[in-house]
């Protein structure tokens, strides 16, 4: 009996891991070819440049054991995107096989995209095209909404002389 009660922990499946913050577009999931790889990266770095806010979006197969929220606050808070003294990143996680995406927002992007606009953000402009098979779409989509949000919002904007000079220094610098 004491075997049988033990077994479950014996197949406890490990967390997924964080994978290192290498570009502003990670897909572990296959669902971007390499022309949309370049082209939401080139996207993302040049609103980094206009606004200084960082977006960053990982694409992995799933985040089981955890559930997407959980994994998603372990990322952010392992790579701290954003400028450390401002608090600007975004974090879009997509796990392809779960069909679960999420929003995470650094605590100065609160009032622009509470979770309600992230909600919207995900139901009426990622999931549809998702629905359609059209990941690259449904990502670009996402970031549109986001990157407006955020221009809506009165931020500093980055040093004419130092790019990214308040960032974390998570390994994002241009």
């Amino acid at each position: 009996m004491l075997a049988l009660l033990l077994l479950p922990q014996a197949h406890a499946q490990a967390l997924q891991p964080v994978p290192a913050l290498s570009a502003r577009v990670i897909d572990r999931s296959n669902s971007l070819d390499a022309a949309q790889l370049q082209a939401l990266e080139a996207r993302l770095a040049a609103f980094e440049a206009e606004r200084g806010s960082q977006i960053v979006v990982l694409l992995v197969p799933t985040t089981v054991p955890e559930d997407i929220a959980a994994y998603a606050f372990r990322v952010a808070d392992a790579w701290k995107i954003g400028r450390r003294d401002v608090g600007d990143g975004v974090l879009l996680v997509v796990a392809k096989n779960d069909r679960r995406v999420r929003i995470e927002v650094a605590r100065t992007l609160e009032g622009a995209i509470p979770d309600l606009a992230a909600w919207r953000i995900i139901d009426q402009m990622i999931t549809p095209a998702f629905a359609r098979g059209d990941f690259a779409g449904g990502i670009s989509a996402g970031v549109d909404g986001l990157m407006a949000l955020i221009r809506g919002e009165d931020l500093p904007l980055p040093s004419a002389a130092g790019g990214r000079s308040a960032s974390s220094g998570a390994g994002m610098e241009d």
